[in-house]
């Protein structure tokens, strides 16, 4: 279903018993991020901040589960938009052998016609109000974590056209505020804007830009969504909310925005201008991004609705807000993926610890011998997928949405010493462990039953069912602690704290034989640093994918029963890794902020209280700042 605008969606939220409304005074510095951390990881509802000290209120978590997922794309399951477009594409190449076949395709054309944008004339909802002297301090813009840069517009569209060809764009990309009527543009280099960017740098000319808030949620998802390049997200859109985005020329420039948007922020940018330093930023990965050199965006005018709502989100350790959007985007696009480029692909898995770019799991219908690393290598070519860094590949056999059913199909059918793929490629900009900046290893596990052509040699049941720890630990004083639970379970996977006393410790344990015996049947080794809970398994996998490149930081060692493969998922360092850049630390709230919230929590109507996520995470910090200590 089509919104006329934000705040009727808010009113279905209401409706829905989905949405908490907040009319105590909460600051957008610090404070609305912590209790909504609070919330989101509890599983809990939008919350509607109706006080912020502005003329504005603050909507944030709008699309934090799936229910509310569904409820912004206007259906009642994530998968039905994905079995939709699977119906059109079969529609679309289907064979046409009469006259009454190409008769039978008018009305989805008409479809078609009902989902392009419209530019309309005259001025949108969007422009009751203008001001032409713009502040960006009147709107109630957040300050999400103790060592962002500023604060940030989190959930903004940003609109720019190719200058050669005219096509438009719209990404989501943080926007610093640096001034009254300035901001950063942190467009990653992998991302349209930034190539629209550089064509208009080429050009010597300056380059328009706008910034919509607010409006339909079907717009906001769009934004978001791995697009082909030149593919309107506008007619996404329209495809989702079934009826065309209406939009409406900007007053300073030429750029057209949606006419339902609470808020438009116009402007330009100079490619001529210096880059300016932008950051940190407390960021969906769970640790800081780190400052780095970034367009300046000039702000010529800001007009908004009259009862404008201000729409926010916030990111950091997983999960949140945005692990719902980035499912949506996994049940949308499995189809055309399907489709296009990998037929045999069943169902797909990006765990919200992965960060959408760090784990994948996908399910396939295999048919012949080595399909699951044709897959990998697919899938590693398709768009943002690009960045994915570690791939298990299974049969359709497994329910890929079940961890131990995945643990269990690696188990028995993953020969480490032959079905463990590594390759490189082009990574996120954010991953801080990657060897090169935006470039890094990749992972490939081959979890599907084996054919006879690929049976090099069977896999062999594990039959430890119970592990000797303390040994382990006293061979090993560096080890503090172990984690053998999936051994216990019958699968073959410690987890191992170590404190970093040297360089080369994983290295030299990789290749020393006298561990073997403790070892006997291994088959995977998780090195963390001390200070994670080694017990906690989720954060376990965060820290690891996070920390890890595989180009560096897998490592074989053989023994009796075969090969075992060793991941390092701890902290780097230039003093025991060689590691030339800077790290980044866990995102945690500072205590005072969180003393506030447990102080006024009984007065806001949330609901029982929850305790901050923050304090699982603080002993992953290593001193106070963005830039982890001791860095050497």
């Amino acid at each position: 279903m089509a919104y006329s605008n934000l705040s009727e969606f808010i009113t279905a939220l209401d409706k829905a018993g989905e949405l908490i409304r907040i009319s105590e005074y909460v600051s957008p510095h610090l404070e609305i991020a912590e209790i909504t951390d609070r919330i989101s990881k509890a599983g809990g509802k939008a919350l509607l901040f109706e006080n912020t000290g502005t003329d504005f209120p603050v909507l944030i978590n709008a699309m934090g589960s799936e229910r509310r997922m569904c409820m912004a794309l206007g259906v009642h399951d994530l998968d039905d938009t994905g079995r939709e477009i699977d119906s059109l594409l079969k529609k679309i190449s289907s064979p046409m052998q009469s006259f009454q076949d190409k008769l039978k395709m008018l009305p989805l054309l008409k479809s078609f016609s009902s989902w392009m944008p419209k530019t309309i004339k005259g001025k949108g909802a969007c422009q009751e109000v203008i001001d032409m002297q713009p502040d960006l301090g009147r709107l109630p813009v957040l300050f999400c974590w103790p060592y962002d840069g500023g604060p940030f517009i989190t959930l903004p569209l940003v609109h720019t056209k190719d200058p050669v060809n005219g096509v438009r764009n719209t990404g989501m990309y943080r926007m610093q505020i640096f001034g009254p009527d300035t901001t950063g543009m942190h467009w990653h280099l992998h991302k349209n804007s930034a190539r629209h960017y550089n064509e208009y740098k080429k050009l010597g000319k300056r380059m328009p830009v706008s910034v919509t808030l607010g409006g339909d949620p079907a717009c906001t998802y769009a934004a978001t969504a791995p697009l082909p390049d030149n593919l309107d997200e506008f007619m996404l859109a329209g495809f989702l909310r079934k009826k065309k985005v209406e939009l409406v020329k900007c007053i300073t420039n030429d750029i057209e925005v949606p006419a339902d948007a609470d808020f438009v922020i116009e402007g330009f940018v100079d490619p001529m201008e210096a880059l300016v330093t932008e950051g940190p930023f407390g960021d969906h990965t769970g640790f800081y991004s780190l400052p780095d050199l970034y367009p300046v965006f000039h702000v010529s005018c800001i007009t908004h609705r009259k009862k404008a709502v201000y729409p926010a989100t916030i990111v950091g350790t997983p999960p949140q807000e945005d692990a719902w959007i980035g499912k949506a985007t996994e049940r949308i696009f499995l189809t055309p993926l399907r489709m296009t480029m990998v037929p045999e692909i069943l169902d797909m898995n990006m765990p919200p610890e992965g960060v959408f770019h760090n784990i994948t799991i996908v399910k396939i219908k295999k048919t012949y011998p080595g399909q699951a690393f044709k897959v990998m290598n697919s899938l590693w070519g398709a768009g943002q997928m690009m960045f994915n860094k570690i791939m298990i590949v299974t049969d359709e056999h497994t329910d890929i949405h079940n961890y131990d059913a995945v643990l269990d199909a690696v188990r028995k059918n993953t020969n480490t010493a032959c079905d463990i793929f590594l390759s490189k490629g082009p990574a996120d900009v954010l991953d801080h462990s990657s060897v090169r900046y935006a470039s890094s290893g990749k992972m490939g596990i081959d979890a599907t039953a084996k054919l006879e052509d690929e049976m090099v040699q069977s896999v062999k049941e594990d039959k430890i069912i119970t592990f000797d720890g303390k040994s382990f630990i006293q061979q090993y004083p560096w080890i503090t602690a172990v984690n053998s639970r999936f051994v216990a379970s019958g699968n073959s996977i410690l987890i191992v704290g170590i404190k970093k006393e040297q360089a080369g410790l994983i290295r030299e344990f990789a290749t020393n034989t006298a561990i073997s015996s403790l070892i006997e049947g291994i088959r995977f080794i998780v090195f963390v640093d001390e200070s994670v809970n080694i017990d906690a398994t989720g954060i376990v996998a965060w820290y690891a994918a996070n920390n890890m490149d595989p180009q560096r930081d897998i490592y074989e060692m053989k023994n009796k029963s075969g090969t075992c493969i060793l991941i390092d998922g701890t902290r780097k360092t230039g003093a025991f890794d060689n590691f030339g850049r800077s790290w980044p630390n866990v995102i945690v709230m500072d205590d005072a902020t969180i003393k506030a919230i447990d102080e006024k929590w009984d007065g806001l109507g949330l609901g029982t209280f929850i305790t901050s996520p923050s304090h699982e995470y603080a002993t992953l910090l290593y001193g106070s700042g963005a830039f982890a200590e001791h860095q050497k």
